[in-house]
């Protein structure tokens, strides 16, 4: 179990990390093409200030883009530390396993289905997108563990092999299928997959918050399994844990949790890479800490690159996952080498 001092700075660097994540939320709630002040934001958000143009720019436009952007980089940056511990590699996360693609192909495919009629967002769109999503992860899960188990169990690092096989596939066929729709739903799956958070809507922040609260406190629960599963296989096995059956359940909860912030914000890479990296570096290697703080670091990391692309291409705007891609790539790259320099040492 941690210790008291582990205890003390989790606790700091939490409370840092919520710090930081509103900030950005202020941040990025006061700032874009149609500017508020301190004062003006405030008012509107307690009731004080009942200018139209103020309550639908701050409760139509800015807060449900903030509250997707903070709860997708909450569900990302779990999910990419309990995935790189089922898996015992540093380099695992939503996307290198194939679940992003599974769910966008999903997604695809209801477009094309539906094309020509999904104009906006509407309630019923999204709860087809969020069946097919998941329907798409689900069957991830199933292929990976079909092709992942060696002996009856299942081998960490196959695990990673098959999802990397699956990724290139699943994305092959999002492209040619995506190639066959009309212009204008080409355009918005283009958009979607790129990663973006701007069509934001409440609709879509109630489809996603009954799994992050559903999933979300079960991971946590499940943190100290996870703390045992980094050992050897025997020690495992001695300490009465059964491993296959532990990764099984921890995939399902990560694939369903993956499946909903998909859904509502389009493939954004290197979230779950990221976040649980800094994480690690922050708080120690317990997984009961860092699952938690790579929740905060994955809002931050999305907040802050969405009010990066919002801001800093005006009167454009850049996808949020192109933002975050820019960032991960280098960080991929550096972890690549790093990791081969241990192999070799």
């Amino acid at each position: 179990m941690p210790n008291r001092k582990l205890n003390a700075r989790f606790f700091i660097v939490g409370c840092i990390g919520i710090a930081i994540a509103l900030l950005m939320f202020y941040i990025s709630l006061t700032s874009g093409t149609y500017p508020l002040t301190t004062p003006e934001t405030f008012r509107t958000l307690f009731g004080l200030d009942h200018d139209p143009n103020h309550e639908l720019v701050i409760f139509g436009f800015r807060m449900p883009r903030i509250v997707i952007g903070a709860l997708v980089g909450l569900t990302l940056g779990m999910v990419g530390a309990v995935l790189q511990g089922v898996t015992r590699n540093d380099l695992a996360d939503p996307g290198i396993l194939g679940i992003q693609s599974a769910v966008g192909l999903a997604v695809v495919l209801y477009m094309f289905v539906v094309q020509g009629n999904i104009k906006e967002m509407s309630s019923f769109s999204i709860v087809g997108m969020s069946v097919w999503g998941w329907i798409g992860g689900m069957i991830t899960a199933v292929l990976l563990f079909l092709f992942s188990r060696d002996r009856g169990e299942l081998d960490p690092k196959r695990l990673i092999l098959v999802g990397i096989a699956l990724n290139a596939g699943f994305s092959a066929l999002t492209l040619f299928i995506s190639l066959k729709m009309n212009p204008q739903d080409f355009e918005m799956a283009t958009v979607w997959l790129s990663g973006s958070i701007y069509s934001a809507s409440w609709e879509q922040v109630i489809s996603l918050l009954p799994w992050a609260v559903c999933i979300i406190p079960f991971l946590i629960w499940k943190a100290p399994i996870l703390n045992v599963l980094q050992f050897d296989e025997v020690t495992i096995t001695g300490l009465g844990v059964r491993a296959n059956r532990e990764r099984i359940i921890l995939l399902f909860g990560a694939v369903g949790l993956i499946s909903a912030s998909v859904i509502v914000s389009g493939s954004i890479a290197f979230v779950g890479l990221l976040a649980p990296h800094i994480s690690r570096r922050l708080v120690g290697i317990h997984h009961q800490h860092i699952i938690p703080i790579s929740g905060v670091v994955g809002s931050i990391l999305i907040l802050t690159g969405d009010w990066i692309g919002k801001t800093l291409f005006a009167p454009a705007e850049l996808p949020v996952g192109i933002v975050i891609s820019i960032i991960g790539v280098p960080y991929f790259i550096y972890l690549l080498i790093r990791n081969s320099r241990k192999v070799t040492s």
